[in-house]
């Protein structure tokens, strides 16, 4: 039996490229006695970027395969000869997927970086690290001859969430069995398995439809059941589909299935899990579709719950206005009485669904206006402001110095070379670190931790650190 693989959930770890270290380096020619320092600069290292591209319809590619590292960047030469920079790697994704960070240790996912909701959005989750300066850059009217130059700065690592929502115009929802894929055989060129028993549809499926000069993108999620909110069955797994989506269409098969279940029981089923799930969904702008009207039979049952149906319906259409039986309601009031098997009522409601979804994609349009989100802008300047915050913390006998631009600052500084070294002092005095350890309670002697380096501490020494034990 063929079986269809559906990953819309995945983690990776992404590494961007180190970069190169600066070079130091004098000029060194016949008839220039003197020559100044002419050391290149590092290259820098490559991003890991995430692309979202419409051409890709799954996360199959990072299922088996999930850890991607960037190219680094080559170090400076000798006569301002810069290193190239590390090459970019690009990840593909399809349109809708959320980007989140992600926390391995406890197992859970962060804060949202990214949700690319267009084609070729992107977003860069590990930055590629600095090239190291050249030792010509460390020229000062004091500092005739500087012999230091930096190093590359370490690459970024970070674990990743990928998390895929369909994006689709409208959802069509429904108990196992409702006839939602019958529904979008009907109504669009999608082919998807069909039979007489619940949850035949395990993956959800999309398909395009069109009505006159407009189209529209539908989506058949799997069947839901009581319980779905909470995570009954694959209750999250399809639910978090639906809350993309503008339109929803709800069928409900009045035949009640093999149980014979009340259709009015299954409409008040999927109602409650929907605003169960997310408050928002409850007030999303709703279709309703009563399928299998072909099944009528002679004693009038049917049309007993139709009219039951179609009383609720308005019922709820008029709370969802805020109870102005006059006022514009998201829950249209009109029940579309259909048969997928037959195609009657098929076209008006195709019609009705198209119709529906171009006023709300108006709407959309009108609410965003020109505006676009830039997801790289907004994480870049999210990150910096991390960056710049430095934590002071007791570890043991130890103090423990925690931000970005800190560490960054040891870890590119040749701490073997002693003119390096004076100048890390230097710029600790100047960024404020000295005056925050004697703030935290630092003494003459104390271990000063900064990511894998330790320092002494000395107090009243002129730039407050002395000796150095890597």
């Amino acid at each position: 039996m063929e079986r269809i693989i559906f990953i819309d959930k995945v983690h990776i770890n992404v590494a961007a490229g180190p970069g190169g270290s600066g070079c130091m380096s004098f000029r060194r020619e016949a008839h220039v006695p003197k020559g100044g320092p002419d050391g290149g600069d590092g290259g820098r290292g490559g991003d890991v970027i995430i692309v979202a591209d419409a051409s890709a319809s799954s996360l199959i590619d990072y299922r088996f395969k999930h850890h991607f590292k960037a190219g680094r960047g080559t170090h400076g030469k000798g006569s301002r000869m810069h290193g190239a920079d590390g090459d970019d790697v690009r990840l593909r994704v399809p349109v809708g997927t959320v980007v989140r960070e992600y926390d391995e240790e406890r197992g859970k996912a962060g804060e949202v970086i990214a949700d690319l909701t267009r084609d070729g959005q992107s977003v860069t989750v590990a930055r590629g690290g600095a090239g190291g300066r050249g030792n010509v850059h460390f020229v000062t009217s004091t500092r005739r001859a500087p012999a230091f130059a930096e190093l590359g700065e370490p690459a970024e690592e970070r674990a990743v969430e990928l998390e895929m929502k369909l994006l689709a115009d409208a959802a069509l929802v429904g108990v196992p069995s409702a006839g939602k894929s019958s529904t979008i055989a009907r109504m669009s060129a999608a082919r998807p398995k069909i039979a007489d028993y619940p949850f035949t549809t395990l993956v959800p499926n999309l398909g395009v439809a069109t009505s006159g000069d407009l189209s529209f993108v539908l989506a058949d999620v799997p069947g839901l059941i009581e319980g779905a909110h909470a995570g009954k069955g694959l209750g999250h797994e399809f639910l978090r589909h639906i809350e993309r989506t503008a339109l929803i269409v709800h069928i409900v098969d009045m035949t009640g299935g093999f149980e014979g279940r009340d259709p009015l029981d299954d409409y008040r089923i999927i109602n409650e899990e929907l605003a169960l799930y997310a408050d928002e969904l409850a007030s999303r702008p709703r279709i309703v579709v009563a399928n299998k009207v072909d099944a009528r039979t002679s004693d009038g049952r049917m049309e007993a719950d139709l009219a039951r149906l179609q009383e609720q319906l308005k019922a709820d259409s008029i709370a969802a206005a805020g109870g102005d039986e006059f006022a514009e309601s998201p829950i249209d009031p009109k029940l579309y009485q259909v048969s997928a098997l037959t195609g009657e009522g098929m076209d008006s409601l195709k019609a009705a669904i198209a119709q529906k979804v171009h006023e709300l994609r108006e709407e959309a349009r009108e609410a965003a206006g020109a505006q676009e989100q830039d997801f790289d802008k907004v994480w870049r300047l999210a990150r910096e402001r991390r960056d710049g915050e430095v934590r002071i913390t007791r570890e043991e006998d130890a103090l423990r110095v925690e931000g970005r631009a800190i560490e960054r600052m040891t870890a590119q500084t040749d701490l073997d070379n002693e003119e390096a070294l004076i100048f890390l002092q230097h710029r600790f005095r100047r960024s404020g670190l000295d005056e925050a350890l004697r703030e935290a309670g630092a003494r003459d002697g104390d271990e000063i931790r900064i990511g894998d380096f330790a320092f002494e501490y000395i107090g009243d020494a002129e730039d407050g650190f002395e000796e150095l034990d890597i």
